[in-house]
């Protein structure tokens, strides 16, 4: 008897942090189960060119392999005038709404000649809930960080009253508390949190980014199911929090990590890997602190000249990958033509010996290196899960969105990180 065939529809949001995981659960599922297949819709933001090499990767690989995993590349949508938007969240939110009638024509076409099972939405596709309930659908979240942050997203709507209540000032709008001991209870953090640690866009209240991350939260509960990138034992309290009568319910399913990595699709490609790993294999084992700041992560000169100076002093190994801050709002982080312009003069001479500067790294093949044995992260969830996934000690340094309370739990609550910071009470 012929064995029945289901279709599963993945949107992410189009950067690396948001559709790696996406695409690597999309294999996990139709490994798992030989009737699933899926198809990844693709939203192209042309500026990003890091992300455009990684979906092109995608769609080479699959013509080439016996994979179930598909790829369509949406149409391009104009993007939101300046006028309609405050925030960079902002901006996203819009400019993925606006492909929801190619998102239904998609789903449509392969409903025509298969069984569509569900669409699997993410943290800031949730639009696209509406396209699910239009064509009657099983709508579900694929949620890519922290099943401590997903419930800090859940509570958000709650926890806005009080905000409102203890932490706005009048004036500006910013929430700033007016007593630095007050803390916010989020039943998925097991310390109570500090409001400095919220993601930026919260803390603007008068913003439009704050009016998203409300609108994304309240409409997760509208899913019929989360899955997390997470587990067990690395999330306990966090996930049996999310145990809640009245919520969807919650799955880890995780980690989920690419362990490629870049290597099979950056363009620096093999190149570039090879001379780093052969640099690596010259260091004892765990004689390396790695630094690196995730694919939108990058520091300005001031910080990049005081990071040179401490490394140089600590006299330890290190492995230091520096990008270039973005030249626009939709850009990513890029190379630098002459990175020696931005460190301290006779950095590089005098830590030829000690350290090594590069640009893109291939992360993941670096934490699996032996010589590795510290990581300063940025403690975006993927690069946390890669780190725990290789025993890789992390030392936290959040740069944007939610990274600080990924980096307040991973200190205070699960307890396998440290907190950079100033020493002797300075």
């Amino acid at each position: 008897m012929a064995m029945d065939k289901y279709e599963v529809v993945f949107i992410s949001t189009p950067l690396i942090g948001n559709l790696v995981p996406t695409v690597e659960f999309s294999h996990h599922l139709t490994r798992h189960d030989p009737r699933f297949s899926a198809t990844i819709l693709i939203i192209t933001v042309h500026e990003r060119i890091i992300v455009n090499l990684y979906t092109q990767s995608l769609a080479t690989a699959a013509s080439h392999s016996q994979s179930h995993v598909n790829f369509i590349h949406l149409p391009t949508v104009q993007p939101p005038t300046r006028y309609q938007y405050q925030s960079s969240l902002g901006y996203t939110s819009l400019f993925i709404d606006k492909h929801k009638p190619h998102v239904k024509h998609a789903i449509s076409t392969l409903a025509s000649t298969t069984s569509v099972a569900a669409l699997f939405v993410d943290m800031f596709t949730t639009s696209m809930i509406d396209v699910a309930q239009d064509l009657g659908i099983p709508c579900y979240l694929f949620f890519a960080s922290p099943a401590s942050f997903l419930g800090f997203m859940l509570h958000l709507p709650a926890l806005a009253t009080q905000l409102a209540a203890d932490f706005v000032d009048s004036h500006s709008g910013l929430i700033a508390p007016k007593d630095s001991a007050i803390e916010l209870i989020v039943p998925t953090f097991s310390k109570p949190l500090p409001p400095s640690v919220l993601p930026s866009s919260v803390l603007k209240r008068n913003k439009d980014g704050y009016f998203w991350y409300l609108e994304h939260a309240r409409r997760y509960t509208e899913t019929m199911g989360i899955v997390v990138n997470t587990f067990l034992e690395l999330e306990p309290h966090a996930i049996a929090s999310l145990s809640i009568s009245g919520l969807p319910p919650v799955y880890p399913v995780g980690p989920i990590l690419d362990h490629a990595g870049a290597s099979q699709w950056h363009t620096d490609g093999a190149q570039l890997h090879d001379s780093i790993m052969e640099w690596l294999d010259q260091q004892p084992p765990s004689s390396v602190v790695f630094l690196c700041f995730g694919s939108m992560g990058s520091l300005k000169g001031p910080q990049l000249r005081e990071i040179a100076i401490g490394l140089e002093r600590s006299g330890y190994r290190f492995l230091w990958s520096i990008r270039e801050p973005p030249k626009g709002k939709l850009d990513l982080p890029g190379e630098y033509t002459n990175v020696e312009a931005v460190l301290p003069a006779g950095f590089l001479d005098r830590t030829a010996g000690l350290g090594l500067v590069c640009g893109w790294v291939h992360q993941v093949r670096v934490l699996s290196h032996q010589a590795i044995g510290g990581f300063v992260s940025h403690c975006g969830w993927n690069s946390i899960l890669e780190s725990v996934w290789h025993g890789v000690p992390i030392a936290t340094w959040p740069v944007y969105a939610e990274q600080q309370m990924n980096a307040f739990e991973l200190v205070k609550g699960i307890g396998c990180g440290d907190k950079i910071g100033l020493q002797g009470g300075q």
